[in-house]
Formats: C-alpha cells, sequence, structure tokens
C-alpha cells in the first residue's frame, strides 16, 4: 500500500525554520506537534500494515490530525508575522 507521509516539515517546507524555532521556543507548540507526529505515525502504522480498524475509528483520527495540523498552521503564521 502507498501511504503518503504528513510530517509537518514536509506539509509546510517553507516554515521549516519556524517549527525548529518554536518546538524549542513554545511549549503550547511542542506539545501539539509531538501529538501530531504520534498522531501521524499510528496512522501510517495502521495503513501500512493494513490494520483491521473501522473506517470511522480512522477517519476520526485522521479529522484530529487535520485539526492539529491546522492548529500549528496558526501557530506558525502567527510566529511569521
Amino acid at each position: 500500500m502507498n501511504v503518503d507521509h504528513h510530517d509537518l516539515q514536509h506539509e509546510f517546507p517553507e516554515y521549516a525554520e519556524t517549527i525548529h524555532a518554536l518546538k524549542l521556543g513554545s511549549l503550547r507548540f511542542s506539545h501539539r506537534f509531538d501529538e501530531y507526529n504520534a498522531l501521524t505515525t499510528e496512522i501510517e502504522e495502521l495503513e501500512i500494515k493494513d490494520s483491521p480498524v473501522a473506517d470511522t475509528a480512522l477517519e476520526d483520527m485522521k479529522k484530529l490530525r487535520l485539526k492539529l495540523k491546522d492548529e500549528l498552521y496558526a501557530m506558525l503564521q502567527a510566529h511569521k508575522a
């Protein structure tokens, strides 16, 4: 199965330096970043292994990842401004 990687650096390469700075300087960003990465890893492992998981459960996980991604993006934009 072909699995797309959704790590934040691939999603927002133009914010690489900002991501690094916020991971070191913002506890809130760092916490959300870790949540996002853990969830992304879990989703990708389920997809790679084609694990038996309810479609709704996987979709809920993806929705949560998208919510975290939106929150992280907003913090990136605010920091850049």
